[in-house]
């Protein structure tokens, strides 16, 4: 066995022992860095992710163009903030966007962070590389309006401060030009502090010891001329201030030779200069110790680090056979974090918008998968609420990582992806839960308009007070507002194109709909025209779900059984595994992509694809955020496709949710339909 065989099997060993030391929280991080900084080839690789025989397939992700908005995209919009808000959000904030001599030398002319983030390729199938801003643009922040836009933006969606990175070695400073312009334009508003990134400047991007660019030499009289030489940042009227005192944060405060005598010096310069007295922090990083015992003020929580949520990376498909990455998942991440208790020193709780640092490590990126919009804003509303609910109102502040670290995959900023869904998020977390409307949704997708009275008279004979959402293509959209006035029916057209079948407008509908009402029920004109029996499966379906009055009660039953996530026609309600058809691949593909586990054995889908839903159960396939491109282009067929993939994993996104699956009989009370044939599909 060679030298790195053997270190790979002792690793789990010593790990195990390690962790069965009786050991402060702050002791076991201060170790565990020190032997990760000099042994880190002890670490066993990360498992490798799936390939096809014979190696990676050509498929849509390849042909995605990556400026494509995804569903859940979410333009610039107007919005009112509570008053006053219920914490300070404090966005970590990268100036790194502009040429300047050390960076030209080191990685060649006009280098900036936008060369890394551009030339990140996707690894993996759902490996969202690269990302590109929106909004912004590729910005300059050698152009003073770039910092006024970004400040403006900022304050719209609820961020109460930027924490700028301050690059200090040894009286030279890096990347400071941005932050000096910020520092001259009193017009400029939004509050900010600075963190010393005291570690050295490495090329591994990670500030290990590794190639180092340009390194830190601590002293004490480093100590006073860092201190003197931000001074004016501290003395500013925009100084982000704790108990009226400015602030000031350590990145490593471990990497300085003595912690606490290094926070004297400052302290007392401060006193002596005119200053006054400074709050200072550390952020969590690397290590946790009590600040006090360093002598600091408080400590700041910096996700995703100090966490280890299950690897994802051998369930993955690769598009790249050489990546030896790390995918992690950012969902662990946040629920874990977000029910962690406060210690009993001061800490300010971190969030996360997402981490991916491929753009920077090429193939061997560390990527937090299924991160979204919406787990983001439910992780920062239960840290204010929750985490934070005890604190004083002077103390209420959390940190963001980060505002526009877009080579690490940790941005707010608007992207070509998503839009302004991350600051949108922000902002809705700013504002009490409000509860979805009882109100039951509709979402028809009319593409048959033969068929299309019927299922109108079916929803009027209903009773109900629907929201009727119905897609169409262009073609059809007065015609489709014709019927539903005849119909003495009010609803919503969009014109959509043929793509994705039915599926696909779901999709975008559910989107619109999540954060609104709690049920929707999806209908569509089915006609199924290669079956002869096509109108009696539809006729069938509508009967079941929606007439005779058991729309009504349904739509009861989700209200009085929190536990209920899919209603589906009972006889229709069928194993995945015995008609998974032609979708098996498909399927496997989708629930990585989704982040679910394969689908067991008792996995169950609705044939025919109508049903009622609570929406909080698609969740798994709406944070997913797929493109429209990923669905196929129309050809008729009749299996083998996204949509037909996504039919058969609705009930696992149920699981997922916690919610369980019943039949539209079981529902209203009457006996369930049994046969040991399907009619309308042949099992596998």
């Amino acid at each position: 066995m060679t030298g790195i065989n053997l270190r790979r099997v002792l690793f789990p060993l010593l790990r195990a022992a390690f962790r069965a030391l009786p050991l402060s929280q702050g002791q076991r991080d201060r170790l565990r860095t020190r032997f990760l900084a000099s042994h880190g080839d002890w670490v066993p690789p990360p498992p490798k992710g799936q390939q096809d025989a014979g190696g990676p397939r050509a498929n849509a992700q390849l042909r995605w163009r990556a400026d494509e908005p995804a569903i859940g995209h979410v333009p610039w919009r107007e919005g009112i903030l509570p008053s006053p808000l219920p914490a300070t959000l404090v966005a970590f904030y990268l100036p790194q966007f502009h040429t300047f001599p050390q960076n030209d030398a080191w990685w060649g002319k006009g280098f900036t962070e936008w060369r890394n983030v551009t030339r990140a390729l996707p690894q993996f199938e759902g490996h969202v590389q690269p990302r590109l801003p929106a909004d912004l643009g590729f910005y300059d922040l050698r152009n003073p309006q770039v910092m006024r836009d970004q400040a403006r933006l900022a304050a719209e969606y609820g961020i109460g401060a930027f924490c700028f990175y301050y690059y200090w070695f040894s009286g030279r400073t890096l990347m400071e030009d941005p932050l000096r312009q910020w520092l001259d334009d009193d017009s400029i508003d939004l509050p900010f502090c600075l963190c010393w990134a005291n570690e050295n400047w490495a090329r591994r991007w990670d500030g290990r010891d590794d190639d180092i660019l340009i390194g830190q030499r601590h002293s004490a009289e480093d100590d006073l001329a860092f201190i003197a030489h931000i001074a004016p940042y501290l003395r500013d009227r925009r100084a982000l201030k704790v108990d009226g005192l400015p602030m000031l944060l350590v990145y490593r405060p471990h990497l300085l030779p003595d912690a606490r005598a290094t926070a004297e010096r400052w302290r007392r310069w401060c006193r002596d200069n005119g200053v006054g007295e400074i709050h200072l922090a550390y952020v969590q990083g690397f290590e946790r110790p009590d600040p006090r015992d360093i002598g600091f003020d408080a400590a700041v929580e910096f996700p995703p680090n100090m966490s280890n949520p299950s690897s994802l990376s051998a369930r993955q498909w690769l598009l790249n056979p050489d990546f030896n990455g790390d995918v992690r998942d950012w969902r662990e991440l946040a629920a874990e974090i977000s029910a962690r208790p406060l210690p009993d020193y001061p800490l300010y709780p971190g969030v996360n918008p997402g981490w991916d640092n491929e753009a920077r490590r090429s193939g061997r990126g560390r990527v937090y998968l299924h991160a979204s919009p919406r787990g983001y804003r439910d992780w920062l509303r239960s840290t204010i609420e929750k985490r934070l609910a005890a604190a004083p109102t002077n103390k209420r502040m959390v940190f963001i990582n980060a505002w526009n670290e877009w080579a690490e995959g940790a941005v707010l900023e608007p992207d070509a992806r998503l839009g302004h869904a991350w600051l949108q998020a922000t902002r809705d977390a700013l504002s009490p839960t409000a509860a979805p409307v009882q109100q039951p949704a509709v979402h028809l997708h009319a593409w048959y308009l033969e068929t299309l009275p019927e299922v109108l008279s079916a929803l009027h004979d209903a009773a109900l007070p629907w929201r009727i959402v119905v897609t169409t293509p262009a073609q059809h959209v007065d015609a489709v507002h014709q019927a539903l006035a005849a119909h003495g029916l009010q609803g919503e057209v969009m014109a959509v194109e043929n793509h994705g079948r039915d599926i696909l407008p779901f999709l975008e509908v559910a989107e619109l709909l999540q954060d609104q009402h709690d049920v929707i029920l999806k209908l569509h004109t089915k006609r199924s025209s290669h079956r002869s029996d096509g109108d009696q499966w539809r006729q069938e379906l509508l009967q079941r779900l929606v007439q005779g009055g058991r729309a009504a009660r349904i739509h009861a039953a989700f209200q009085a059984d929190p536990s209920l996530g899919m209603v589906v026609a009972e006889g229709h309600l069928l194993p995945v595994a015995e008609y998974v058809g032609g979708n098996g691949p498909a399927l496997q593909r989708l629930q990585a992509r989704i982040g679910l586990h394969a689908a067991a054995d008792g996995s169950q889908f609705g044939a025919g694809s109508m049903g009622w839903w609570r929406l909080r159960a698609l969740r798994p396939l709406l944070d997913a955020h797929l493109y429209r491109s990923n669905f196929e282009a129309e050809h008729g067929q009749i299996d083998g496709t996204l949509a037909h993939a996504i039919e058969r994993v609705f009930g696992t996104c149920c699981e997922h949710a916690g919610l369980r699956v019943a039949t539209a009989a079981a529902c209203v009370g009457e006996p369930d339909a049994h046969g040991s044939e399907y009619a309308y599909a042949r099992r596998s």
